[in-house]
């Protein structure tokens, strides 16, 4: 590193003079000093290593923490090298307390936007569990809700904020793979295996583990798994010793877990270990009142990342955004408004910027009357009138009613429809059964 600054601290003139100029001919600058009182000024101002004498009288407290140790006389090779090291050792320490920092910020619970009683009340158990020593935590809510930023936001709010953060999809690996994944292996412990792995859990030591998906954790792994919650040790893919580790496990899944325990799918003991601390994260239906906020938060992050200046959305777009059943939740969300300002070129984005959710957004609007409904009615009400504006087309149909051809044609015999005629005033047809 040079135009590093060192600070040479010894009692030997002739010592600083031998390292004062040979730093300074490899481009760094090199103040000094004599006794340690003469150090701590210097160190007032900006220096990136100290060399210091061990043997003066009055550094015992300077001596705490130093990255090496050279014997006298040493060799000015020897010197240069370990100061060359010592000082990417430090940028690199830098870099990571500055990540950390910025991941800090980037995941604070500020992020998580949202200001409706669901996402207030989700927050704030959310804070509280980041601030307990909980050593398993289960997020569950639907696909696109948020898991993943819930999991972060829990790690880097805690006192595990400056330990590794390490996160696994448990679908996308078979089970020897995510096992070795998690666990780790012995050299020689399967084919392939050619040399020693540390694990996810070793890796994370101190950290947070996060699992997503866990749902589709095999019956195997999950009682490895249970048994490592349990005990905190687990052994490498063909180790014999039991390795020690202390991490606090973030599981999530979109699944209902007590019917997968029900089913036979998932293991009860370890539903129960992983329920110890559940947080739902809320659906975007369940809190609509923050529709607004994150489209304004999303319009500001592509504005900047796509150097637009889109202002805003449409009161039109908004309602429409608004109504929309939102079955990707946020993320469906996020992707909507990214897709619109990717391909506009205007102020505001209005609703024809989002005709991709035009087609469900109606479904939003109903509202069940106090006297209640007959649903099956509903539902056939529902298919004569999309056959009715098709002109009995059954795929156009399904467009209308976000289902399929099949599914059109099974409620059209469920309902005695076959045969019947159907005109939206441009186009005329007649719904026939299905074939056999």
């Amino acid at each position: 590193m040079a135009n590093a600054t060192l600070l040479v601290v010894d009692d030997e003139e002739l010592v600083r003079w031998s390292l004062r100029e040979r730093f300074r001919r490899e481009g760094y600058t090199v103040v000094e000093a004599a006794t340690a009182a003469a150090a701590l000024e210097q160190i007032a101002g900006s220096v990136d290593l100290v060399l210091l004498d061990y043997r003066l009288p009055d550094v015992e407290a300077m001596k705490h923490g130093a990255y090496h140790y050279l014997n006298k006389p040493f060799n000015l090779d020897d010197v240069a090298l370990t100061v060359e090291k010592a000082l990417e050792t430090s940028r690199l320490r830098r870099e990571v307390r500055a990540y950390r920092s910025s991941q800090s910020r980037e995941f604070s619970f500020e992020s998580i936007i949202g200001s409706s009683p669901a996402m207030n009340a989700a927050k704030a158990l959310l804070v509280r569990i980041a601030n307990s020593p909980a050593s398993t935590v289960l997020l569950t809510g639907e696909t696109g809700t948020g898991k993943d930023l819930a999991a972060k936001a829990i790690h880097f709010n805690s006192v595990r904020a400056a330990k590794p953060f390490v996160n696994i999809t448990c679908s996308a690996l078979p089970e020897q793979l995510l096992e070795s994944e998690l666990f780790g292996h012995e050299r020689g412990a399967f084919t392939d295996a050619r040399q020693q792995k540390r694990g996810l859990f070793e890796t994370a030591d101190g950290g947070t583990v996060f699992l997503d998906e866990i749902g589709e954790m095999t019956p195997g792994l999950q009682a490895k798994l249970l048994r490592f919650l349990e005990e905190k040790t687990f052994k490498r893919i063909g180790g014999l010793t039991d390795i020690r580790v202390d991490v606090r496990v973030v599981a999530a899944t979109h699944r209902n877990l007590e019917e997968q325990v029900k089913a036979g799918k998932f293991r009860e003991d370890l539903f129960y270990r992983l329920q110890v601390m559940p947080v739902m994260l809320p659906s975007l239906r369940e809190r609509r009142g923050d529709i607004p906020l994150l489209v304004d938060y999303y319009v500001d992050r592509y504005n900047r990342e796509f150097r637009k200046q889109v202002r805003g959305v449409t009161p039109e777009a908004l309602v429409l955004l608004e109504q929309y059943r939102w079955p990707g939740n946020v993320r469906e969300l996020r992707n909507a408004i990214e897709r619109s300002m990717l391909l506009t070129d205007k102020r505001l984005l209005g609703a024809e910027d989002f005709s991709t959710l035009s087609r469900t957004a109606v479904t939003a609007t109903f509202r069940l009357p106090p006297e209640g409904v007959n649903l099956e009615e509903v539902e056939r009400q529902l298919v004569v009138q999309a056959l009715e504006r098709t002109g009995g087309n059954q795929t156009h149909a399904g467009h209308l009613l976000g289902i399929n051809r099949d599914q059109v044609r099974y409620r059209i015999e469920k309902f005695g429809l076959a045969k019947r005629e159907f005109t939206n005033g441009r186009s005329t047809g007649v719904v026939s059964p299905a074939p056999a």
